[in-house]
């Protein structure tokens, strides 16, 4: 019975390792609109793989609104999205190179 726990275990800690490396893809984009007031940005964007989505323009909330004062509209960026709270939500961003 130990070894059955302890492989388990072993599987969930592996499982648990892809599930965060596949939602670390960047994604490029272009800066669209900034809404800093409202948390939001507006971004025309590739395909984002870890959600299962086209390239589009469309809104999303930030973790933290301060992310936003490191760009400006126009700018070419990559960032990384993911759901939060049932919400897509950009949790980095920064200008592309």
């Amino acid at each position: 019975m130990y070894i059955i726990k302890a492989l388990a275990l072993a599987l969930a800690v592996t499982t648990m390792g892809h599930v965060a490396t596949a939602t670390a893809q960047a994604v490029t984009g272009e800066v669209v609109k900034i809404e800093a007031e409202r948390g939001r940005i507006t971004l025309k964007h590739g395909p984002i793989p870890n959600l299962d989505m086209d390239g589009m323009t469309m809104v999303f909330r930030v973790a933290d609104p301060a992310m936003l004062q490191q760009v400006r509209e126009g700018d070419r960026v990559r960032f990384d999205a993911d759901r939060v709270n049932g919400n897509i939500t950009i949790t980095r961003i920064q200008r592309a190179r």
